[in-house]
């Protein structure tokens, strides 16, 4: 018997959670474990599989009850036409309880359809400089676009249609179930119209039936600036059309950004690693460093170490959520190639360089042997 999975613990929430819980955990979770970001983890795919029947039947009050008391009621599996595993098992509690919530708020529960289109996910690439500074893209890509002939009903015209027969129009129908229980009877969708509540005589020529045709689609996107890998832009209504009349899905782009050569980027914070010469970082001086816009200059102290980072505040990336700062790492470049006058020089100046050293040094030892008793050099 396969193990029943609790759906609680699947997205993270207490039993008693709040809708507004549930649903919050459900997007963080989605976002975590979209296939479109592990395209192949087989593990990933699987936790976004669960996560979305966990939602289905949380989210939903009456499919939430029947759960809630399948699972406090352990010793009813398989009575009843009630399952195993997961809760798409409980078909018979499901049956037993939309019977009785039915009686709730005066009227029959209602059995609605959804006609709306499915969502579109897409990628754009990004360069670095277009993400940091913001660009204007277009983005091409095929769709189900509401057939123009027909306007999504897939019928030639008004006289093309008729009233479905097993639901009078209705779209719904009754069913009766024999339970432990007795007697209930539930709500579903209409087998023969779809819950259209009429059926299509004859079809559209332009589109077959289906109600949409196949269209390449062009937008123009705004990519703000300070938009990074992972983030997304949704338009709404341009995703798959919908049927018999209802709204498209969104088109959800992804961006993707590129590396960049000389940068490198945390949040809206940019580092660059810039080179000096021996000189510079000697006896400090200007030098030029690259910017988002262009090259601005900086004074190094004297006596610079290489591996030194200096802030500018201000030269990171400007966003609609604040502006980063830029963090310049400073590496020494020492010379490889020498002549014997440089080498000379070099060597007269280091002979008093290495007495103030040395001095730094003995005074370092001093310490260390004050506080170990010994000197450990």
């Amino acid at each position: 018997m396969a193990e029943k999975k609790n759906y609680y613990e699947i997205l993270g929430v207490s039993k008693n959670a709040t809708e507004e819980e549930i649903k919050a955990a459900y997007k963080k979770l989605v976002k975590q474990y979209h296939p479109d970001l592990h395209p192949n983890d087989k593990l990933a795919a699987e936790k976004f599989k669960e996560i979305n029947e966990a939602n289905e039947v949380l989210s939903d009050k009456q499919k939430r009850a029947a759960y809630d008391y399948a699972q406090e009621h352990p010793e009813m599996e398989g009575m009843g036409g009630m399952g195993g595993a997961g809760f798409s098992g409980f078909s018979g509690f499901g049956d037993i309880f939309e019977s009785i919530f039915q009686g709730f708020g005066g009227g029959s529960a209602s059995v609605q359809r959804d006609t709306t289109g499915e969502d579109i996910q897409i990628t754009l690439n990004l360069s670095f400089m277009d993400a940091a500074k913001g660009c204007r893209k277009e983005v091409v890509y095929n769709r189900n676009m509401p057939c123009p002939a027909c306007s999504g009903t897939g019928a030639k015209d008004a006289s093309a249609m008729r009233t479905c027969q097993k639901c009078g129009g209705r779209g719904q129908v009754r069913y009766a179930q024999e339970t432990m229980f007795g007697r209930t009877v539930r709500v579903g969708v209409c087998p023969d119209c779809g819950g259209r509540g009429k059926i299509v005589t004859e079809k559209c020529p332009d589109c077959k039936g289906k109600g949409y045709v196949r269209r390449e689609t062009r937008v123009t996107l705004d990519i703000p600036a300070g938009a990074d890998t992972n983030s997304y832009i949704r338009k709404h209504a341009f995703g798959q059309a919908g049927t018999d009349g209802g709204a498209p899905g969104d088109l959800i782009v992804v961006l993707r950004v590129e590396p960049h050569r000389i940068f490198q980027r945390k949040g809206m914070d940019l580092y660059v690693d810039l080179p000096i010469s021996f000189k510079t970082a000697a006896l400090g001086g200007t030098v030029k460093v690259p910017g988002l816009d262009d090259t601005f200059d900086y004074q190094i102290p004297e006596g610079t170490q290489t591996g030194t980072t200096f802030t500018v505040r201000g030269k990171g990336i400007r966003s609609r959520n604040g502006t980063g700062n830029l963090y310049i790492r400073v590496f020494v470049e020492v010379p490889t190639k020498l002549t014997r006058e440089q080498k000379k020089k070099i060597q007269d100046a280091a002979e008093g360089m290495d007495l103030k050293q040395y001095d730094k040094a003995k005074k370092y030892a001093d310490n260390v042997s004050a506080l170990y008793g010994k000197n450990p050099y």
